[in-house]
């Protein structure tokens, strides 16, 4: 069976053309090597040195091979030096794009853990609406984003990480406090605050309440989502906002609204045509950790539910044996 050794030998020996060098750059014998070899050239079932006298020479297979041997090889050792790297402080500087609703908890939990292993790394946190942090990512002023997909970025790469359900939050005092749930179509002539309609939600918002037939009265329309709470802790009106931004509020009602469930797609925005930096990378997979140590336990089957992550963040080890 072909393994990493003998690519390596086969590529020292393709660059010396002698068997006593090759080997002491190996570090083997040089029968070593020669047994190697031999047993690469009968798994490809191809002569890849010939041996006029005392000279080697490399066959044509032996050429055609050797290109994509020393491709193989760079990428294996750029991968080895990558894995070797993240058990060392990395340092430099990470630029983020995000938009609000994933900068109330999940960022700032997710750079907390990062700079306990990383604080040399100095972190630049953008809060944009998500067009404009695709945009970053599209120019390259974003070294990751945190966002919705985009509906269309030829440009950008996304990672889905969970989904995002949207709830109801109104005051302890609204008549639908008490409400376990909530149909979409009960919203019918409620008084809301929405997101603008030139944000994606709003579209989205929009679509779900024409699917069945319900005109919420939209008193306000506002984007900040503190600002939106603070409206229904003052009025008698709902707002439908991401439980991802209501991880930290307690004084408020929270109400799972069905038939159907909003949902969005929360994902990690890359450039396709940028290699991301190493701190990049490692940001990913502290972010991928929160989400993933966030499954959902509750009565709706394949929900992630996203106010819990903050919890299991730091645990991944303890939530991928759970999943």
């Amino acid at each position: 069976m072909m393994e990493l050794r003998h690519l390596r030998y086969f590529a020292a020996l393709a660059e010396q053309l002698n068997f006593t060098r090759a080997a002491e750059t190996v570090h083997v014998t040089q029968s070593t090597l020669s047994h190697q070899i031999k047993q690469l050239e009968t798994e490809i079932g191809q002569r890849l040195f010939d041996r006029i006298g005392k000279r080697i020479v490399i066959t044509e297979a032996g050429e055609q091979f050797l290109g994509k041997v020393k491709l193989a090889l760079a990428e294996i050792d750029d991968g080895l030096r990558a894995v070797r790297g993240t058990a060392q402080q990395l340092s430099g500087s990470l630029r983020i794009g995000v938009t609000h609703t994933f900068n109330v908890s999940l960022l700032p939990s997710c750079i907390e853990i990062f700079f306990s292993k990383h604080p040399s790394v100095r972190v630049t946190v953008h809060e944009q609406n998500a067009e404009s942090v695709a945009r970053g990512i599209e120019m390259q002023t974003f070294d990751i984003g945190i966002a919705y997909r985009p509906h269309s970025a030829a440009a950008i790469s996304f990672e889905p990480l969970c989904n995002d359900e949207m709830a109801l939050v109104v005051s302890p005092n609204h008549p639908l406090a008490g409400r376990k749930r909530i149909r979409m179509v009960e919203l019918h002539r409620q008084n809301l605050v929405l997101s603008t309609k030139d944000t994606t939600t709003r579209e989205l918002l929009d679509g779900w309440f024409r699917s069945v037939g319900a005109e919420p009265v939209v008193v306000v329309e506002m984007n900040p989502i503190s600002p939106v709470l603070s409206l229904v802790r003052r009025m008698d009106i709902c707002a439908i906002i991401s439980r991802q931004a209501l991880t930290d509020v307690t004084d408020l009602r929270v109400v799972p609204i069905e038939n159907p469930t909003p949902l969005r797609t929360p994902g990690i925005l890359w450039n396709r045509a940028q290699e991301p930096t190493a701190v990049a990378k490692s940001f990913a997979v502290v972010m991928r950790n929160a989400v993933m140590g966030t499954q959902m336990a509750s009565h709706r089957p394949g929900h992630v539910e996203i106010q819990r992550l903050i919890g299991t963040a730091d645990r991944p080890e303890r939530a991928l044996r759970s999943m």
